[in-house]
């Protein structure tokens, strides 16, 4: 790269060094079924002796982490070799912990939102077919906007495979602009729906907007629902939005991309680590796109799909991220 630069950031022969168990007990993945005696890391043949827990984080912080660069003052170098070697050094940085990241547990979260509504029962079925987690965004006020829903809501609530979060009480009245305007407000909205519902788990997906703030994490996409996802991460709660959102026809309800277009979308963020956190990946759909029967094969197909092209752990989002 260049005379009189050395690079802060280097992998050299020490790579990191896992264990063959997850942070979360036993790996249901390929990864578990590497030797016990040594493991191959980015090229890097590991002994077992010298192994740390996989979830140290390391490898994401890493794959986050901006280039820095060593100059030697003496003898400058132009911007433009700067640029370069720059860009050769984060492309070789992430070549090899994309190659070590491939070797762990990928996962993949199923969210739906604004349940229950008709598709409920539905989902509710499949995830116990299927024995997958699943990740239901719950809105109040459709629980109590009839009996059958109602009912739904116990079947999620009760279902050990479904996890339910807060996606608030009124949805907005889906006038979000103006939910959103008045924070205090729409905090108390958020508490109604996790008291009427009796939710367990501190973690919301605000209605209209892709916002993250969790950990270390802080993403706006629209800044109309800034103040109020800083409200509530203040008061203890996790805002997660998606990676991959296989999307709703606003007048049919019925699933817009095919079945293929979306395991491709959902294998191009594990592969390519584009997702929020690397080797995680969270696909968002809706209750009412599984109302009918041909809603509900493609689902089925989908799940059909990954399970049987793939090593992806299904997860309930109390558990996101794994960082290795």
């Amino acid at each position: 790269m260049g005379k009189g630069m050395n690079c802060l950031f280097t992998f050299g022969g020490l790579f990191y060094l896992m264990c063959l168990t997850s942070c979360h007990g036993g790996m249901d993945s390929k990864a578990a079924n590497a030797s016990q005696d040594s493991l191959v890391l980015g090229g890097v043949s590991v002994s077992k002796t010298d192994t740390v827990p996989l979830c140290t984080g390391k490898l994401t912080k890493r794959w986050k982490a901006p280039v820095h660069l060593n100059i030697d003052t003496l003898h400058p170098i132009s911007k433009d070799s700067l640029a370069k070697a720059l860009r050769i050094e984060r492309r070789r940085i992430r070549d090899s912990v994309r190659l070590a990241l491939d070797k762990l547990p990928k996962h993949l979260y199923f969210t739906f939102d604004d349940g229950p509504l008709r598709g409920s029962k539905a989902i509710d079925s499949i995830a116990k077919a299927r024995k997958i987690k699943i990740n239901t965004f719950l809105v109040g006020k459709h629980a109590f906007m009839s009996k059958g829903l109602k009912r739904d809501y116990q079947r999620y609530y009760d279902n050990p495979l479904v996890e339910c979060y807060n996606h608030s009480y009124t949805h907005g009245n889906n006038k979000f602009t103006s939910f959103y305007s008045n924070a205090v407000g729409a905090v108390n909205d958020f508490e109604k729906n996790e008291t009427d519902l009796k939710l367990q788990h501190k973690i919301i997906r605000l209605p209209g907007r892709n916002i993250w703030i969790y950990d270390d994490v802080r993403r706006i996409d629209l800044q109309s629902g800034a103040s109020t996802a800083d409200l509530l991460y203040t008061n203890g709660y996790k805002i997660f939005g998606w990676d991959v959102e296989w999307k709703i026809h606003g007048l049919t309800g019925k699933p817009i991309q095919s079945v293929h277009e979306i395991y491709t979308r959902i294998r191009n963020y594990m592969n390519n680590k584009s997702s929020m956190e690397p080797n995680n990946v969270v696909l968002l759909m809706h209750d009412d796109m599984f109302q009918n029967k041909k809603g509900q094969q493609l689902l089925s197909s989908l799940i059909d799909t990954i399970q049987r092209h793939t090593d992806y752990q299904f997860e309930f989002m109390q558990d996101y991220p794994f960082r290795y």
